[in-house]
């Protein structure tokens, strides 16, 4: 009888339970290392075979402690694979397989899809579009940098997710206070050229090297206004077939052939200029999409990216990858902070409506429809709804998780 493989899942943010759902259904032995303060009950106890728990400060776990303890319990275990289920898990995940030599991506490999300056840098050497940049280093440089590079920029952390930590810089006089008060930590950001336009992203599988699916859609407004100044959040399916839906498949896949992914999902966002038409590429995930972004594609596409990665993962390309069928509809998520603790939705009532959020102030849905314009016609209407039902706003965090 062939030995079950032993998959060890990191979850500091409570997230992936249909992977570890998945790896069940593999037959897979699974064990579950997540944070202290995540409630036990909040996970799929049926598919975990057993779970440790890690001290947390705001879920951030010292990663020596974690090397250990992962070391003392392969004395016993004799682990297969090990998976980060949240994107800020990416870099121990790398440093736990490469410690304990368990195959899958290694830490220069993971940079590339953490690491904000990687992954520019490497799109670049590719011939890839990218707004200009530069590392938050040489004084002299960042000066001659916005002398001839027209302004705003971005000041961005490298290894932060979504729009966290990003501040825009309209004049040159405003970044050097802010490099003062970042101190020995300047060198951990980038700046980089604030191209004007519209925001799209692509979600993907990939086996051995291969896109073997990708999902197009375009957010309403950029991650970074919501993240900053507040509004509803929401992204709908770009029209399959579209100049805009071809260009950014071809773009995709060049960005990951770049980046060196031999297998697994990714979230890769591009920016359409507004200037000239041009997808520049802004950053890539080896993970799934954040904000219910899985709802949304499984939604339009059947595909559910947790499953199709827990798949990949287990087969380790040692046999052949069979996607599951593929559904050409199309989607639409929209999300808001609400004022309300448990916000009702029942009001929202047509029959396009396919997923609702269940989580203490937030209002969200999913609609799908075979028509793109009626997909268009439910965002338009129920945003403006969402505004009067139920909006609230908080201050950016300096920190996501999720």
């Amino acid at each position: 009888m062939t030995k079950p493989i032993t998959v060890l899942c990191l979850a500091s943010y409570e997230k992936g339970h249909e992977f570890l759902r998945e790896c069940r259904r593999q037959g897979c032995r699974v064990l579950l290392v997540t944070s202290q303060s995540i409630p036990r009950e909040s996970w799929p106890l049926e598919s975990i075979d057993e779970i440790l728990l890690m001290p947390d400060n705001n879920k951030q776990w010292n990663r020596e402690d974690a090397i250990k303890s992962v070391s003392y319990l392969a004395r016993t275990e004799s682990i297969d694979r090990i998976v980060p289920l949240d994107d800020f898990d990416l870099e121990l995940a790398a440093t736990l397989r490469e410690h304990l030599r368990i195959p899958g991506m290694g830490e220069t490999s993971t940079r590339y899809f953490r690491d904000k300056l990687a992954m520019r840098t490497r799109a670049r050497e590719k011939k890839i579009y990218v707004p200009e940049f530069i590392q938050v280093l040489n004084h002299g440089r960042l000066s001659e940098f916005m002398a001839n590079v027209p302004g705003p920029w971005f000041l961005k952390p490298r290894s932060e997710a979504s729009a966290v930590g990003i501040r825009k810089i309209s004049h040159p006089d405003e970044l050097w206070p802010i490099l003062e008060e970042l101190g020995d930590r300047q060198s951990y950001f980038l700046l980089e050229r604030f191209v004007p336009g519209d925001i799209y992203h692509v979600d993907s599988v990939v086996s051995e090297r291969e896109v073997v699916f990708a999902a197009t859609h375009r957010y309403g407004k950029t991650p970074f206004d919501i993240s900053h100044f507040g509004g509803v959040f929401t992204t709908k399916t770009v029209l399959r077939g579209s100049e805009d839906d071809l260009a950014l498949v071809k773009s995709n896949a060049e960005v990951l052939r770049g980046m060196g992914m031999v297998r697994g999902v990714s979230h890769t966002e591009f920016i359409k200029s507004h200037e000239n038409g041009h997808f520049y590429f802004l950053e890539t995930a080896a993970r799934v999409g954040g904000a219910n972004i899985v709802e949304l594609v499984e939604a339009a596409t059947n595909i559910n990216l947790w499953a199709e990665w827990a798949k990949l993962e287990i087969i380790m390309g040692e046999r052949p990858y069979e996607l599951a069928p593929v559904r050409d509809d199309y989607a639409g998520l929209m999300v808001s902070l609400a004022k309300q603790e448990n916000p009702d939705t029942s009001a929202y009532d047509d029959p396009e409506i396919v997923w609702r959020m269940q989580k203490h102030h937030h209002a969200g849905l999913i609609v799908m429809s075979p028509d793109p314009g009626r997909i268009d016609q439910l965002i338009k209407e129920y945003t403006t709804r969402f505004y009067n039902d139920f909006y609230a706003t908080e201050p950016a965090p300096d920190r996501i998780r999720g």
